[in-house]
């Protein structure tokens, strides 16, 4: 199984996660969320995989998230304003995101993780 771990370096969930796919002997390849942001092709993939709506992708308790008041905002977007908006930056996008050609996990849980990977 492929997986790309997609991660914000500075991030201590990212961080957690790193650490727990390495120490269960995960390969995985590293992308750079903010330096490799996902283009509007692979969210669309990414959302039909993990069959959870697109708000599900926001990193709600970002700064970025919090300062362009998208809390407010993010109702009246169409989808694929909402996705463009993704795209365009990604510290606005919840993370690590673990994505293989079977599933797209969203956040660190640990739980769900081992289910999902140690089956």
């Amino acid at each position: 199984m492929s997986l790309i771990f997609l991660e914000y370096p500075k991030c201590s969930t990212c961080q957690k996660a790193k650490r727990w796919l390495i120490q269960n002997g995960i390969h995985f390849l590293d992308r750079h969320i903010v330096e490799n942001p996902p283009s509007v092709s692979e969210i669309n993939d990414w959302i039909a995989l993990a069959k959870q709506p697109i708000c599900k992708f926001f990193n709600t308790s970002g700064i970025l998230y919090r300062n362009l008041l998208l809390k407010d905002k993010l109702h009246f977007l169409s989808d694929e304003e909402k996705i463009k908006l993704l795209c365009s930056n990604g510290l606005l996008i919840k993370r690590p995101l673990l994505i293989s050609n079977d599933f797209v996990l969203i956040g660190f849980n640990e739980n769900l993780w081992q289910i999902t990977l140690l089956k």
